[in-house]
């Protein structure tokens, strides 16, 4: 399997496949399960923690935005510290799904839906986006990826993006800045920390004009 197989390939994993870890999540020792052929099995990888570590709480309310959501981490944080919120934890690895909508139902954690990305309603508006993006997919892939769900978010809203900084972290910082409508959006370093950059993507908030009467 090569570094990127396991974004697109990998089936639901059976039960002899799966393991038991423990990992602390939101400040509570939690067991969750994982399996081979998803990103970070092994438990809560490096950029993850940092961007766990360093963002601020999420909106109490609202939909939230788990990009790439592998076994779950940071769709748990999210519904742990937001249960009045709906966290939708994306990812086209169907493994991953399967084993992060399974730790969420461990855990009670009712508001997680672990969808393909195709299924997540149209007009659906995100309050609040964490992610540790597929970096090694590709610039092609992570850069459509990123313009397709940032545009998502509601306004006033923030995307938190942890990228390893010697796998391009700066760069991608001036690409968003580029790319995304100038006044619309700020782009900006967020946090450092053990060589991640964690980036923030602001939506400005509407301006009079734009609240509809009644709204």
């Amino acid at each position: 399997m090569s570094q990127s197989d396991h974004y697109f390939t990998a089936q639901p994993a059976s039960a002899g496949e799966q393991r038991t870890l423990t990992v602390r999540l939101a400040g509570r020792e939690l067991s969750v399960r994982t399996a081979p052929g998803i990103f970070s099995p092994d438990g809560l990888d490096k950029g993850t923690a940092v961007l766990l570590r360093e963002v601020p709480d999420p909106p109490a309310t609202g939909d939230l935005l788990d990009l790439g959501c592998g076994w779950g981490p940071v769709a748990l944080t999210l519904a742990l510290l937001s249960p009045g919120a709906r966290v939708w934890a994306v990812d086209v690895n169907e493994r991953s799904l399967a084993l992060a909508q399974a730790n969420a139902r461990s855990l009670g954690a009712e508001g997680i839906h672990a969808v393909r990305p195709d299924d997540v309603p149209d007009h659906v508006r995100f309050a609040a986006i964490w992610s540790n993006p597929p970096i090694r997919v590709g610039k092609t892939v992570l850069h459509e990826m990123l313009l397709t769900w940032l545009p998502r978010l509601e306004a006033g809203g923030t995307a938190y993006l942890v990228v390893q900084k010697n796998l391009g972290s700066d760069s991608l910082q001036r690409w968003l800045a580029e790319q995304l409508p100038a006044g619309e959006f700020t782009v900006s370093r967020y946090a450092s920390d053990k060589g991640f950059r964690v980036l923030a993507v602001t939506r400005a908030q509407a301006t009079r004009a734009e609240v509809r009467p009644g709204s």
